[in-house]
């Protein structure tokens, strides 16, 4: 196994236990944080939440909304990448109505398996989760009018073939609306913690760099539309809604202790935000 192939497995191990971090284990566990928490501090209204099975919301992982638009249209497809539980996938269904298409791609099955379980309990019929890496998307050239992802690029150890299968999906003019973690500079300590990279924290690159892989790639007036810069308060938050602190952790698998996401929150500040990037294939 290659490094970049250990990283993916490092990563898609990660969110398995995060996803499964009730007391499934057989340990018993500590308090958790709120169900939807996250999602919440992500962006995401009330009304979005409030029909969508329990399951999507309590376990998004997300940093912003992607979806926090009224662009798309009917009958267009979307295709989420890093699909997760569902949420994006769910409310875009919602979107495009019974004759558009989502499609969401997740490289870790126990996240296929609760994506799919929320699927069916939405009742929508015009949705489905592919396995696969979004570095090799397994969706067919040209045939997409939006992609959307929250909070997985910054995940991938090979961001610049990420940006080039997004240009090949996409139709012609077809468009994206990503939300995700960029930095400022991260210290060695930071880049070097597995936890942190899971969190959505050590793998992060910087706006710049980001935008540029996109053009790139082939993309046309790539943009920041939004950011949110993260204060203390709001990092700590973030990072353990993203993983289990050492007080709710399930069996220990995945814990990041208080005083490292304190410290996490302090060194960090002003330094790391999510932004929301919109372009186009030309």
């Amino acid at each position: 196994m290659n490094e970049k192939d250990k990283v993916r497995k490092d990563v898609s191990d990660f969110y398995a236990r995060s996803v499964n971090r009730g007391c499934g284990c057989g340990c018993g566990c500590g308090p958790a944080l709120p169900k939807g928490v996250a999602a919440k501090q992500a962006g995401y209204g009330a009304d979005e939440l409030a029909d969508l099975p329990p399951d999507a919301v309590a376990n998004s992982f997300g940093c912003g909304n992607p979806l926090a638009f009224e662009e798309v249209k009917e009958g267009q497809t979307v295709l989420d990448l890093g699909s997760g539980a569902g949420i994006d996938l769910l409310i875009a269904a919602a979107k495009v109505g019974p004759t558009g298409r989502v499609i969401g791609v997740d490289m870790t099955d126990d996240m296929i398996a609760r994506a799919r379980a929320n699927i069916a309990a939405s009742g929508h019929k015009n949705v489905e989760v592919r396995k696969g890496i979004i570095e090799d998307l397994p969706v067919e050239s040209g045939t997409v009018d939006w992609v959307i992802s929250n909070c997985v690029i910054n995940l991938s150890p090979e961001k610049e073939r990420v940006f080039a299968e997004i240009a090949r999906v996409l139709k012609p003019g077809g468009r994206i609306s990503i939300s995700d973690i960029v930095v400022a500079d991260l210290p060695d300590w930071v880049r070097e913690s597995a936890a942190l990279y899971g969190a959505c924290v050590a793998g992060a690159i910087s706006e710049e760099n980001y935008l540029t892989g996109l053009r790139r790639a082939g993309l046309a007036d790539v943009t920041v539309t939004e950011r949110l810069v993260y204060d203390k308060t709001q990092l700590e938050a973030f990072v353990a809604s993203e993983i289990p602190s050492e007080a709710s952790a399930c069996c220990g698998g995945g814990a990041i202790p208080k005083a490292l996401i304190k410290g996490v929150a302090e060194t960090l500040e002003g330094n790391i935000w999510s932004a929301k990037v919109t372009g186009r294939r030309g």
